[in-house]
């Protein structure tokens, strides 16, 4: 190891350039559909020794000593998310007549934007840099603070987190419940990083020995939270019998005409109304995936009607469908991304828009000035989407509530506000079709499951062409419809996790674990300077 480290570390040029990207790249293997989490150890040792080998000239003013390390960061970060991230690319290829110019942006542009937090962490960990244990815990610190503000800078865009990487099973899920994504993150990094003290000598058997413990306490305690039973729905209400319906319409399917958009809507019905596999309940609460309808719903009574119709008086269902707001004459409508509540008789007792657009897909950020070079939205609505200013939760007629996340919502912690608190299950619809069959719909999935851990609630995911599942509380999957599969699943609605750590006290979790590694490392660095170690 002391003999491959020193290779790393004097690495120069266009070889080092390359080394670096690929050591980003490796890191994918440990998110979806791979899982492989131990491709992260690679990744992380060898940007430890990478940044080891940064120099500058001594005549450097302070920006020419910190580029080496901002660009190995940054390098580091452009090969991590081009190989996560590549699959964007699938959506503007649906119209690709109108989007496919935008490919080199989706596929290179963004991840080099977002290499960016990364190239900003790796100065702000080679500033605290010491020669021991002290390099781990600064690289695990500027990490957590820059996925921090990956979370909500430029209305943020945390998908692929570090964190991810060192949870691919329910059993290494669960210390998300206690201290979130992004305390995973930070004691992810010290632990993936700790290789790298093998090839030194310094700080090896303190440094291996503490990510050893976190490793250890990471294990047993998602042992221990698997082991521990669910808590029943509240109010001895009796628990729902759930019918999840996955179209698996085709994102190119054209909706020209009005008999196209009545297929769809046919299909949909269709699958409702299937009678129980092997003579189970009938189902209570049927969901629809995202704009499952494809026209103006409130618009087009003969569609509640059918509705009506096919349902019982005491069956729901809920669905995503494109909401507008006539705002006056003279005036564009407003349209929104929502959820339906509809009840057995064609009334809509219920609904929740979308608070956390898709800048570039539902609607274009600075669009005055961007739309006269050209730039639209993927979605074919004047104006695009609105964002709704807050959130509803869902509440059914048995008093059961949902809280509702639309698409991409549910990658953000952050969304999860107080009204969680009042929820009894986490409710998401999407429609990964734009995707493809591709890592995205997985790395959607294995989020969305992350969000179920941390809240401690089951998750009801229906998604257009997949995944489509049932999540109880610990993130196991209790059933599901993979990708390009049509079909539907029933289950009934299991409770939240009995003792809910909430949203707050992740957060302060999060700020200790960040201020504990920044003191150890910059007590290194005190020492490096002083020349104490």
């Amino acid at each position: 190891m002391e003999w491959l480290s020193g290779r790393v570390i004097l690495v120069w040029g266009f070889k080092r350039a390359l080394l670096t990207i690929l050591a980003g790249a490796v890191g994918v293997l440990a998110l979806p559909p791979f899982g492989f989490f131990a491709a992260m150890f690679i990744s992380f040792t060898l940007l430890v020794w990478l940044l080891d080998g940064v120099a500058a000239s001594p005549d450097s003013g302070l920006l020419g000593r910190l580029w080496p390390a901002f660009f190995t960061g940054w390098l580091f970060g452009f090969g991590y998310f081009v190989a996560g991230l590549w699959w964007l690319g699938h959506a503007l290829l649906i119209d690709a007549d109108e989007f496919a110019w935008a490919l080199p942006l989706a596929i290179l542009g963004l991840p080099a934007f977002l290499a960016v937090f990364y190239g900003v962490a790796t100065v702000l960990a080679r500033i605290l840099w010491s020669d021991g244990m002290g390099r781990i815990a600064a690289l695990a610190f500027s990490f957590g603070i820059l996925e921090w503000l990956r979370s909500f800078l430029f209305t943020g865009f945390p998908w692929n987190a570090i964190g991810y990487g060192a949870m691919p099973t329910p059993l290494m899920m669960q210390s998300a419940h206690v201290i979130g994504m992004l305390g995973v993150t930070v004691l992810a990094v010290f632990v993936f990083a700790a290789p790298a003290l093998l090839g030194t000598r310094q700080g090896r058997v303190p440094g291996i020995g503490l990510a050893a413990l976190i490793a250890a306490a990471h294990f047993g305690y998602g042992y221990y939270a698997l082991s521990q039973p669910e808590a029943p729905l509240t109010d001895a209400r009796t628990a729902p019998v759930v019918r999840i319906v996955q179209p698996s319409i085709d994102q190119e399917t054209k909706m020209d005409t009005t008999a196209d958009r009545a297929a769809i809507f046919d299909k949909h019905l269709a699958l409702s109304v299937q009678p129980p596999a092997n003579g189970g309940k009938r189902p209570d609460i049927i969901v629809w995936p995202e704009t499952a309808v494809p026209f103006i719903l409130t618009d087009n009574r003969d569609a509640l009607a059918r509705i009506a119709d096919q349902l019982e008086d005491d069956q729901i269902l809920i669905t995503g469908a494109v909401r507008v707001e006539d705002m006056g004459p003279g005036v564009e409508p407003r349209y929104y991304n929502s959820i339906y509540v509809i009840d057995g008789r064609g009334q809509i007792i219920g609904a929740s828009d979308k608070t956390h657009l898709v800048p570039f897909g539902e609607y274009v950020p600075f669009e005055h000035i961007l739309s006269y070079l050209g730039i639209e939205n993927v979605v074919e609505l004047p104006g695009g989407f609105s964002a709704a200013t807050k959130r509803q939760l869902l509440a059914m007629p048995d008093g059961v509530k949902f809280y509702p996340l639309i698409c991409y919502e549910i990658i953000f912690p952050n969304e999860m506000t107080a009204g969680i608190r009042q929820a009894d299950a986490i409710l998401n619809v999407t429609n990964d079709g734009w995707f493809g069959d591709t890592p995205g719909p997985y790395q959607h999935f294995l989020q969305a499951r992350v969000r179920a851990v941390e809240q401690g609630l089951p998750l009801i995911r229906s998604a257009n062409t997949g995944i489509s599942a049932f999540v109880d509380a610990h993130g196991r999957v209790l059933s599901g419809i993979d990708y390009n599969q049509q079909g539907f699943i029933d289950t009934t609605l299991g409770g939240a996790t009995v003792s809910r750590i909430d949203d707050k006290s992740r957060k302060t979790y999060f700020w200790l674990i960040i201020g504990a590694v920044g003191i150890i490392a910059a007590i290194s660095r005190m020492g490096f300077i002083f020349r104490v170690n």
